[in-house]
């Protein structure tokens, strides 16, 4: 109906009724099942929530709709699911595992740098990777002011022309990946994100989507 904070101030106009009663109480506990809850006179449903992990393509951008005509993980998705959106972001260029959902509390535990959910990324580079680059990334690298920090990493393998790098995040800033190799003077060639939390992308097919679990949304929700 509404987002959390315009939802707050439909509420204190008086515009909410719970059984024909008008309630201006923010915080005022409903029973979904039982109350009927009303905005302007128009019954308000409890809205089914959805969980659904996508393996996001190269070349998609992470957002519902594109005014530049762009391809957006929404075309992915079926039509009737346009109320899902990406939880947190991953660049055009970069591939694998992102979640969508119409579960605000959830978008916010996996995004908030306070819950610190932890994800994975392979990166594919051009040039020698070597354990000490590891070591620079894992005690962290300063970048237009920021400091950013791999919790873990390893090199998976590394010659004169490419080096596969596992890193793994508790944090999400902008392109952060990518900066952290700039850093290093490395260029990622390929860039995937293989696991959130617990979940693992494993063999979900490019460009495919299934639905979480709920021992997986439970997991998701317990991971600091």
């Amino acid at each position: 109906m509404a987002s959390r904070r315009a939802g707050e101030k439909i509420i204190l106009e008086g515009r909410v009724e719970v059984n024909g009663r008008a309630v201006r109480e923010l915080g005022a506990k409903v029973d979904g099942a039982q109350d009927r809850v009303t905005v302007d006179g128009q019954a308000v449903r409890v809205k089914r929530k959805l969980y659904v992990a996508l393996h996001k393509p190269r070349g998609y951008i992470c957002t519902r709709s594109d005014e530049l005509g762009r391809r957006t993980v929404g075309n992915l998705l079926p039509k009737e699911w346009s109320n899902l959106y990406p939880v947190g972001r991953l660049d055009q260029e970069s591939e694998g595992l992102i979640f969508l959902t119409n579960d605000g509390d959830f978008s916010l535990h996996l995004t908030h740098p306070r819950y610190g959910v932890r994800k994975k990324y392979v990166a594919t580079v051009t040039g020698r990777a070597g354990p000490e680059t590891a070591g620079r990334l894992t005690r962290g690298v300063q970048d237009a002011g920021d400091l950013l920090k791999a919790e873990r990493a390893r090199v998976l393998s590394a010659n004169n022309s490419n080096s596969v790098v596992e890193l793994e995040l508790a944090e999400g800033r902008n392109r952060e990946v990518r900066r952290m190799f700039a850093s290093q003077g490395l260029e990622i060639n390929r860039l995937v994100r293989t696991q959130i939390g617990k979940i693992k992308l494993g063999e979900l097919p490019s460009g495919k989507w299934r639905t979480l679990t709920e021992p997986e949304i439970k997991s998701l929700l317990s991971t600091r």
